[in-house]
């Protein structure tokens, strides 16, 4: 009873992504945006944990409307990274930049911001966590709406009137009274991508969005993200989902101990890497 009533739900969430994704993920042609400009630029950033380095001299630009895929073994450094971008986690060096802006940092006085101020810069720059972060006392409507109310202090017509649009364009409308604890994995996922695209970020930041999922529950998220760059989202990935970076991912990068050591399209990338640990990681040798 209990795998049936599974697998009821399973196919339940992926007839909810079919509703509003085209189909398949398989043989997507990634984003070309070649001409674009540069929205996001990290330069010798390097951070440490208690002297430890975990970062090193990381240097990556990304445009407008990329897909960047972020790989590497486990304790490389790919989340890190991403914190750092989002300032989560303050860098001992180096440099952060959306558009002109310098994130965490103010250009007066060249100290780190307020919290007010910051908290200002990363409604810029949504994020999207494994483990969801969902509030579980308040409905899916809600959960969406929340940041709206506090953080962009908008009137509540206006919340709820973003808060449905997003949650449709994710395939959770129907779940708007629901609780977290009603939904499974890959629902949950799907509303905290609708709380950040209700923000109206400039990137969004997907930090291993699917390693929390069982496997039956992975394709309907990564559908959705497919969808989210075919419309231009500008979008920095730190996954493990191999057929995702190759076929959406405009770039890959690896990371190694802390080091970019290869940042390729996904077609030299996954066929004919420059990096020896990379050909060993995907096991083309």
């Amino acid at each position: 009873m209990l795998n049936q009533t599974l697998e009821n739900k399973t196919v339940e969430s992926y007839q909810e992504v079919a509703a509003v994704v085209e189909l398949p993920i398989k043989h997507s042609e990634p984003v070309v945006v070649s001409d674009a400009e540069d929205i996001v630029k990290v330069v010798n950033l390097s951070k440490q944990f208690d002297g430890i380095e975990v970062l090193r001299d990381i240097n990556l630009t990304i445009k407008k409307g990329e897909v960047v895929s972020i790989l590497g073994s486990s304790g490389s450094g790919k989340s890190t990274l991403l914190r750092c971008m989002n300032w989560l986690e303050q860098p001992e060096r180096g440099t952060i930049h959306l558009g002109d802006e310098r994130i965490g940092i103010n250009p007066h006085t060249d100290k780190p911001l307020k919290y007010r101020d910051l908290a200002k810069m990363r409604e810029r720059i949504g994020m999207v966590f494994q483990g969801f972060n969902l509030w579980p006392h308040l409905t899916v409507l809600k959960n969406v709406m929340e940041a709206l109310l506090h953080v962009k202090k908008m009137p509540k017509a206006e919340a709820e009137a973003i808060a449905k649009v997003q949650l449709e364009k994710v395939g959770m409308s129907h779940k708007l009274d629901s609780y977290p604890s009603m939904l499974s994995g890959g629902q949950k996922q799907r509303v905290a991508i609708a709380r950040a695209l209700a923000m109206e970020p400039e990137v969004l930041l997907f930090d291993e969005p699917t390693s929390a999922l069982d496997p039956e529950l992975v394709d309907e998220v990564l559908l959705v993200m497919q969808k989210l760059s075919k419309e231009g989202y500008t979008m920095v990935v730190v996954t493990h989902e191999m057929e995702f970076a190759r076929n959406v991912s405009s770039q890959v990068v690896f990371l190694e101990k802390g080091i970019l050591i290869e940042k390729n399209s996904p077609q030299k990338f996954f066929t004919n890497p420059d990096s020896p640990r990379v050909r060993q990681f995907l096991k083309l040798d």
